[in-house]
């Protein structure tokens, strides 16, 4: 999709702080974080959101787990923790649509998030 950032983002049109790709999933660094680690995995297809989501998608979404995991490890969160997140819609806070999975860690999170 060329009006989708994080295709934009994938495609190499639109700079970013690369962390990990693989074949179907691409890694980058938020450019507004919340936590000191705090990378964004994405599909390299466009998915809009976790809600369009079906069993046919069940291997990129494994891959995005996967990919998390190396992320995590990469960045030294592996042992200590980390927290993935998935907003999906407006009330969610999920600005962009194309479904992204935050990767967060670096610092003890609190519950409730927010």
């Amino acid at each position: 999709m060329t009006d989708c950032l994080f295709c934009r983002i994938v495609a190499d049109e639109l700079p970013a702080e690369v962390v990990l790709d693989t074949e179907h999933t691409y890694a980058f660094r938020d450019i507004s974080p919340v936590a000191p680690v705090h990378v964004l995995v994405v599909p390299r297809a466009h998915i809009a959101s976790a809600a369009e989501v079906t069993a046919a998608h069940a291997g990129v979404l494994a891959e995005m787990l996967t990919t998390a995991r190396e992320v995590a490890e990469a960045e030294g969160v592996l042992d200590t923790g980390y927290r993935l997140v998935l907003n999906v819609g407006e009330d969610a806070a999920n600005t962009v649509p194309h479904l992204h999975l935050h990767v967060l860690g670096g610092r003890r999170m609190g519950w409730p998030p927010g």
